[in-house]
Parts: C-alpha cells; sequence; structure tokens
C-alpha cells in the first residue's frame, strides 16, 4: 500500500473515530479505498471523457446551426450521437425504506455537514413551533413595533392564525378552534374539546392519534400537530383554552451535505464535514455556543412518547431520517491520494459515509436513523444512465466491503443535469432496485442548460428562465416518470430549494405549488422554513394528488430539448439598461458568494443581492451566474471591459455589505491580489472551457492558496 498517501487527520479521524466498535482494522479500511480507485477510477474518467466528447458535438452542432430552430433535426442529431437514448419503462422495486421517505410528504432541509450547529438543528427539526414560525417571520404582517419580550398584541394575532389553521386542517364537528375553551383527553379513545356554548370533539375523530401530559396529538396526511397545554406559560395564559404552542411535524426527512453547501478542499476539512456526519450517526454530536449572553450546548432529540387512541404506548421519531449527499463523479480530493494522483471524492465520501452508517445498522447510536436498516446516499452530477450505473456499482462494491445485503446503500438521484433530464427513465432504470428519490434542482439544472447550449447563442435573462419551455417540462416530466416507474409509496419525488429564507409570507403564497404538483418532498432552508411548509402538506393530500396526476399525459421530452437562446432581433432589443443591471445582478451575486467561500471557507451563505434581499447561495447558483455571464461575455451581449468594471464596483459594494463579518478581508482594496476576487473572475473567463461549468476547480484552487496565507 506504498501508493496511498493519506493526510494525517483524516488517518487519524478513521482510526480513532470512525472505525473503533466496527471490528474494522484501518489498514483494511485504506486498502478497500485503494479497491474502490483501481475499479472505478478509469471507469469514471473513461466517463468524463464521453461527457466533453458529446459537448464537443453539440459545440459544433450549433455553430453550424445558430438560429435555426430545426428541432427535429436536432433531435435525430442528439439520437445519432448517443446523447439521446431510447426511451425506457422502468419500475422500481425497492425495499426496506423508511415511511418518512416511502410515504410521509414533507419538507425536507439540505444542511452543510461543516456546520455541527446548523446540522443539529436540522436534525431536530422533525418538530418545530408553529407559534415561534408565526411570530418571528413576515408569515403574518407586523403593524407595531414588537416590545421587549413578549408582545401580547403580536401573540394574539398568531393565536388567531393558530387557530384559523386549525380549522381548516382539524375542523370541529360543531363550532370553531377560537371558541375553545378546553382540550381533553379522559379516555385514551376519545378527545373532548369544551367551548362556551357546548361539548364537541373532531369533525373527522380520526385525527385524533393519541395525548400524553399536557399534550393533545393531531393527525392528516401522515403529519402529526401536537397541542401543547400549559396554562401556566405566558403564551399558555393568553391563549383561550391554555396552548402555549402548537408542535407541527416538519422536516421529516434531511440531506446532510458533503457537496454544493460545503468548502471542503484539504484533509482537515472533510474531516470536519465526516465527523459531523458520524456524530449523527452516533447521536453523539454536539455543538457549545453563546446565546443571549448564556452558554448553550446543542444535541439532538430523543423521541417522543404519546399515548394511542387504542391505549397503547404510540413513540414518534425526533429527528428527522438523514441522508447524506456525496460529491460528483467529477469530483478529485488530495485528502487522499493514490500514486500520487488525487482520487475520487466521492469514492472516499461513500467509503466514510456508509461506514459511519454501519453505526446506526449496528444500533450502536444512541437514537436510530433508519428504522428499517437502510442507509440513505444522495448523489448529484450524473450524466445519464451509465453514470447512474457506475454510482450503484460503487455503492455495491462498499456494501461487499463492509459485509452489508445488496441495497441496504439506497440512492437519491439529483436530476440537474440535461443528460439525465432527458434520459431520466434509463436513470431510474439503472437504480431501480435502489432508488429512493429523483429531486429537481432548478439552478444547476439551467446552469447545465447554459453550458451545453453555449454555442446555439446568447442565453435568455436569468429571471426568464423559469418561464422557459424546457423548464416547466423539467418540473413536469420528473413527476411524470416517477410516478409511472412506481415511486409513490416507495420513493420521494422532490423539488427545489426556496432561496428567500426572510420572505416567508411569499414561500407560503408560492410553495404549496410543489405538492400540488405531485412533489412529496420540496427544499427549504430552515427548521423555521420547514414548520411554515409544512403547512401545504397538511393541506395537500399529495397521496391523493399522485393519483390523479399518474393519469396524465407523460410531458414530450422534446420540449426539454427547446434551448433557451435570444433570437438576433430579441438580443438586439436588449437595452443597455438591461445587459447592465444583468450584468450587475450576477457580478454582485457572484463575488458575495465567492468572497465568502474562498475567503471564509464557508460554502452556503444568505448573500444579500443588490436590493438588499438576503438570498441563500450555494455552488449551484455560482454555476448558473458565472456561466450566464460567460455565455453574454462570448457572444458580445456585454464586453471584456464592461465585465471587468462591473466587478470592481460590484466588489466595492460586496465589501460594504459584509463589513461587520468577523475575518472578513476585503476584495476592493487590493484586487489584484485578492484570491477570492480573482477566483470570481476566473470563474467567468474560463467559465467557457470549464467541463460542464463547474465552478469547483477554481473555487477549491483560490480557497487552497488563500488559506496557505
Amino acid at each position: 500500500m506504498d501508493a496511498l498517501h493519506v493526510d494525517p487527520t483524516l488517518r487519524a479521524f478513521v482510526a480513532d473515530e470512525l472505525l473503533p466498535g466496527l471490528d474494522i482494522d484501518p489498514d483494511r479500511f485504506w486498502a478497500a479505498l485503494v479497491d474502490l480507485h483501481e475499479r472505478f477510477a478509469g471507469r469514471t474518467a473513461a466517463l468524463l471523457a464521453r461527457r466533453d466528447e458529446l459537448q464537443e458535438r453539440l459545440d459544433g452542432w450549433h455553430r453550424e446551426h445558430r438560429g435555426d430552430p430545426d428541432l427535429d433535426a436536432y433531435e435525430a442529431f442528439l439520437t445519432e450521437i448517443g446523447y439521446l437514448l431510447p426511451p425506457a419503462s422502468p419500475t422500481v422495486h425497492v425495499t426496506k425504506v423508511d415511511a418518512e421517505i416511502a410515504e410521509v410528504a414533507g419538507p425536507q432541509l439540505v444542511v452543510p455537514a461543516t456546520v455541527p450547529r446548523y446540522a443539529l438543528n436540522a436534525a431536530n427539526a422533525r418538530w418545530g413551533s408553529l407559534f415561534d414560525a408565526l411570530y418571528g417571520t413576515d408569515a403574518l404582517p407586523l403593524q407595531h413595533e414588537l416590545a421587549r419580550g413578549y408582545d401580547e398584541r403580536r401573540g394574539a394575532q398568531v393565536i388567531a392564525e393558530a387557530d384559523r389553521l386549525l380549522d381548516e386542517y382539524f375542523p370541529l364537528a360543531d363550532g370553531s378552534h377560537a371558541d375553545v375553551t378546553a382540550y381533553r383527553v379522559d379516555d385514551p379513545a376519545k378527545l373532548t374539546i369544551e367551548t362556551a356554548a357546548a361539548t364537541t370533539t373532531l369533525a373527522d375523530p380520526a385525527q385524533f392519534a393519541g395525548s400524553a401530559d399536557g399534550a393533545v396529538l393531531l393527525s392528516r396526511n401522515g403529519l402529526h400537530v401536537e397541542l401543547s397545554i400549559d396554562r401556566s406559560h405566558r403564551v399558555g395564559r393568553q391563549q383561550h383554552a391554555g396552548v402555549a404552542d402548537v408542535v407541527v411535524e416538519s422536516a421529516v426527512t434531511t440531506i446532510v451535505d458533503l457537496e454544493d453547501s460545503v468548502a471542503t478542499v484539504d484533509g482537515p476539512d472533510k474531516v470536519g464535514a465526516y465527523r459531523t456526519w458520524l456524530g449523527l450517526m452516533l447521536g453523539t454530536l454536539e455543538a457549545t455556543f453563546t446565546k443571549g449572553g448564556e452558554e448553550v450546548v446543542r444535541r439532538v432529540h430523543g423521541d417522543r412518547r404519546y399515548v394511542g387512541p387504542d391505549g397503547a404506548e404510540l413513540v414518534l421519531p425526533g429527528r428527522s431520517v438523514l441522508l447524506v449527499r456525496n460529491c460528483g463523479h467529477h469530483m478529485r480530493t488530495d485528502a487522499a491520494t493514490i500514486g500520487g494522483e488525487p482520487v475520487g471524492e466521492g469514492l472516499l465520501d461513500a467509503l466514510v459515509s456508509v461506514t459511519a452508517a454501519l453505526h446506526d445498522l449496528r444500533g450502536r447510536g444512541r437514537f436510530t436513523n433508519s428504522r428499517t436498516g437502510s442507509v440513505y446516499v444522495v448523489k448529484p452530477k450524473m450524466h445519464g444512465p451509465d453514470e447512474v450505473a457506475l454510482a450503484v456499482e460503487i455503492l455495491a462494491a462498499v456494501e461487499e466491503f463492509l459485509g452489508l445485503e445488496p441495497t441496504t446503500v439506497k440512492i437519491g438521484i439529483m436530476d440537474e443535469e440535461r443528460r439525465t433530464s432527458v434520459n431520466l427513465e434509463a436513470c431510474v432504470a439503472a437504480a431501480a432496485d435502489r432508488v429512493i428519490f429523483v429531486n429537481t434542482g432548478f439552478l444547476d439544472r439551467t446552469g447545465d442548460e447554459i453550458h451545453t447550449d453555449f454555442e446555439a447563442g446568447p442565453v435568455v435573462r436569468k429571471g426568464e428562465m423559469k418561464s422557459a419551455t424546457w423548464l416547466l417540462a423539467y418540473e413536469d416530466r420528473n413527476v411524470d416518470v416517477a410516478l409511472r416507474a412506481g415511486f409513490a409509496g416507495q420513493a420521494q419525488v422532490g423539488k427545489g430549494m426556496w432561496a428567500k429564507p426572510a420572505a416567508m409570507r411569499e414561500m407560503l403564497d408560492t410553495k404549496g405549488a410543489q405538492p400540488e404538483a405531485g412533489a412529496n418532498c420540496a427544499w427549504v432552508p430552515s427548521p423555521t422554513a420547514a414548520t411554515l411548509h409544512a403547512l401545504h402538506y397538511l393541506r395537500t393530500d399529495v397521496a391523493a394528488r399522485q393519483r390523479e396526476l399518474s393519469g396524465r399525459p407523460l410531458t414530450d421530452r422534446r420540449r426539454l430539448l427547446e434551448v433557451p437562446v435570444l433570437g438576433g432581433d430579441a438580443a438586439a432589443d436588449l437595452s443597455a439598461a438591461d445587459r447592465r443591471h444583468e450584468l450587475e445582478t450576477n457580478a454582485q451575486g457572484i463575488l458575495g458568494y465567492v468572497v465568502r467561500w474562498v475567503g471564509l471557507g464557508i460554502g452556503c451563505s444568505t448573500v444579500p443581492d443588490l436590493s438588499g434581499v438576503g438570498l441563500m447561495e450555494d455552488r449551484a447558483t455560482l454555476r448558473i451566474s458565472s456561466q450566464h455571464i460567460a455565455n453574454w461575455l462570448y457572444h458580445g451581449l456585454v464586453s471584456d471591459t464592461e465585465v471587468r468594471e462591473t466587478f470592481a464596483r460590484m466588489a466595492a459594494l460586496v465589501d460594504e455589505q459584509n463589513a461587520g463579518e468577523p475575518g472578513y478581508v476585503p476584495m476592493s482594496a487590493d484586487l489584484e491580489g485578492s484570491p477570492s476576487y480573482q477566483a470570481a473572475l476566473e470563474l467567468v473567463f474560463a467559465g467557457r472551457a470549464e467541463p460542464n461549468g463547474y465552478t469547483e476547480r477554481a473555487l477549491t484552487t483560490w480557497r487552497q492558496r488563500a488559506k496557505a496565507h
């Protein structure tokens, strides 16, 4: 094993933290990594070369047919070169899937593995306070300045809204929840509800799910809601029935992310991320921080216990079911090298993350993650079914090494590259006995669309992509293909992230369209957002909606091939102000994210936009913004001089926006010497040639330089 070199921090983590208790010798563990490299590195390289070959063919086609929208000829060309494959008719057959994935529709969190405090927040976001979510956000209008401590006027507003929601989701046989003076469970099977006028109960008694001391448990569409009753509490004293809170089952699943939302460029960085995942699998993860002047220690929550209507104990999980997102096939890391070459980061991720989950499978953790004995790995950035098949074989090899039964490790397929979108049936077929979700990702998918179509012409403005033909077809077709393949009752059909963490009213008004579209999970940026988004799943019976949608015609995949470029007239009609605004918006967003990634090692941030509105940014948002400028630069809609001048102006603005950030190093004082600024420029000016328009190479290179200084 002389050819293997492992970062000392990573080697120590594996020997001292990951493997104890598993009867796996460290030498055997590292031999498994070498075996994975020998078995799959060459094949991975060949598949990446195939990506480049297809892109060259696409570039040539678009150069020759620029301005020619002949979809029939384009489809024939894509079929001829093997980009577009014959439609398949997959049927999934996945066993031992936890109900939270197979049956329960609800919000899904994605959290960076590099921040233990956030990871604990996400794991504990299985249950969330509706009162807090309504009180502390813009979900309800605030028409007065809040008093210090508890503001009773705001409290009354929250209580009234909670009553309205309870009437909608859990109506009474008679009257309104606003009239209730007491919720009482004298008999485990019966909920009695007192009002000033009468005694009543729920219109549907089956919605009563159980009780505990000071708690009434309700259920609808597979989700639970607890009425927490405490007349001594400051809210309970004000609420007419003594309800101190309405606790909503919220983020039923969470993805712990080793990919787009982290900045891990070396062995110590990777260990930080792996340690979080391991701590969650063991239930030992803790985070200590100061809040309100006091030291707080955060840990994972225990289970919740009730007495069911049948008189038996009812135990509900206190934590999200956790999935882990590994890196894509294209990523490499020098945290471990073989023969001087960095190993595939996805190979290392798979080996470490599944080994960590082995503690859960063997019952070594304080709590159970998967009650069915499965491990859930999310795999991003795959181009077509051959790359899905590669991911499946890698997971099977890890299972074999760890002595796990075949298909113990399940796979979530991120549909964020066009070659996967147009061949989605074949991709699902390649993982038919493992796939537990397909999820759309608008931003990465748009970034890949721009790069794929780069030579076809200048793409439409970024905001106009949301109404592009390909995008609407992409969102619908994911649902259609998944339902036809039998996902209902076995797997998740996912939708993308709400990117405005502070805009909860807007989220409530719009994100309900996702469960209506047949998605049984969708991404949210915070535990608070999960609690509010859960209201959409209480409203919409997704299982029933999926049954309705399963009868509609399959969305025509030809619509995915309509290239979103500006025609000659449309490009000419863009005013100088329009071009300037588009350039400024993209440049400011790129710099706002990159300066934190490169300068501070923060992989996911809420970045203020030009108007000061905080937007959640990760590498997916960076990919689309950098590709968009690169495309317009290539086609002459903006000039080299304009791009550089705009970046310089936006650097000063971003410096102002980050002035209070601890450890922040301003860019504008020395643009030439700023690693963050130079990284941002490289993302744009090298964007045309960067394989698939990915951002990781430039980010990692400049972050490593910043760390070295």
